[in-house]
């Protein structure tokens, strides 16, 4: 793709200098810039690494001084983070899948695809499934009966949608996930190990000879532009359905639980995993490795760092950290105790010395 710095800048609502009509091909790190990229440079942090390569248009941070760093030309943002993402979709790189349907796709007679498909090879459409205009759906994807799936979808290599889900617009989806699989529910005929457990007792007596499966009869119910990561789970519901909420994102290695429910906008990192029936409200993120126990509810605009263990009910608008998850200061405050306790150990033993053996002190 060819872009001039004058469209790029336009595109990215940013105030460009110097020759503004060169032609750029795309975007590099400082150190790693030659003629015809564009150097993304926007931290003064990056100074010596820009002087470093050959650049000579960069996107710079505000009031650097562009021409003294040998540029004929920059942008500048006040937002470095905010710009990577405009920059990046300026350049972006579309996956390779030819329009039409594949000869190998194997689509269900009663299926409805809307206008301008691209369907890959071995893709599975079954009964009744209804996907919108313009799906790029890549190889080896299927999509069971009576799933509903809105326009402008774009799923790659692999993934399993089961059936009756019901997925909204924009929708993009990384290989290899898995939605709509059933939940991870059993239950023992008579009161067992997992209730002890619960009860905090401190001997389990009971044990299990055989669990029953409770299935999953709702679905999942997935709102617009929506993206989910690479080998991510979501469960179906076991009676309702599990609900991920407009404009969320789910990286990779996440495993959404039966019934749990999602808000908008929320950020669920890599291995972050949902205990069944638990709610998230809107704008919630999990960092990476976070887990939230089953029917927990955690409130609006709240963060979980990472590997925090939330266990109990979060309000909105708060950070927790650690195992279990607590207001993110009291977690600081009781690892710097934790890490002064080898010392206070030692002066608890002194002072042991010096109060049973006095003579030893004379």
């Amino acid at each position: 793709m060819q872009i001039t710095v004058a469209e790029l800048a336009k595109s990215l609502g940013a105030e460009a200098v110097g020759d503004v009509d060169q032609i750029i091909l795309g975007p590099c790190e400082p150190n790693a810039a030659k003629a015809g990229l564009i150097a993304l440079a926007m931290d003064a942090s990056y100074k010596e690494a820009l002087q470093q390569g050959e650049a000579t248009v960069a996107i710079l941070w505000p009031d650097a001084d562009w021409q003294a760093l040998g540029l004929t030309a920059a942008i500048f943002v006040p937002r470095a983070r905010y710009a990577l993402s405009g920059v990046t979709q300026s350049f972006g790189i579309e996956p390779e899948v030819a329009s039409g349907i594949h000869p190998t796709a194997i689509i269900d007679p009663t299926a409805k695809i809307g206008d301008n498909p691209s369907i890959g090879p071995f893709v599975v459409v079954g009964k009744d499934v209804k996907i919108g205009k313009n799906a790029r759906i890549l190889s080896h994807t299927s999509i069971a009966e009576h799933t509903s799936i809105g326009t402008n979808a774009l799923i790659y290599e692999g993934v399993r949608i089961r059936a009756r889900v019901q997925i909204g617009d924009d929708f993009i989806c990384q290989p290899n996930a898995v939605i709509g699989g059933d939940g991870f529910s059993f239950v023992t005929p008579e009161a067992g190990a997992i209730e002890a457990a619960r009860t905090m007792s401190e001997e389990i007596t009971c044990g299990t000879k055989e669990y029953a499966r409770i299935n999953s009869l709702g679905t999942v119910v997935i709102g617009d532009r929506v993206e989910v990561g690479s080998n991510t789970t979501i469960d179906r519901g076991t009676i309702g359905n599990t609900e991920i909420g407009t404009g969320t994102k789910i990286d990779n290695l996440v495993q959404v639980g039966h019934n749990v429910k999602v808000g908008k906008h929320c950020l669920l990192c890599g291995m972050a995993g949902i205990a069944g029936s638990a709610v998230l409200h809107d704008r919630v993120i999990l960092g990476g490795n976070a887990g939230v126990m089953d029917h927990v509810i955690v409130g609006a605009n709240s963060i979980a760092t990472g590997k925090a263990a939330v266990l109990s009910n979060v309000p909105p608008n708060r950070v927790v950290m650690g195992n279990p998850a607590v207001n993110m200061k009291t977690s600081v405050e009781s690892y710097k105790a934790l890490r002064r306790l080898p010392r206070l150990i030692l002066k608890v033993e002194e002072l042991q010395k010096q109060v049973f053996k006095p003579e030893a002190n004379e």
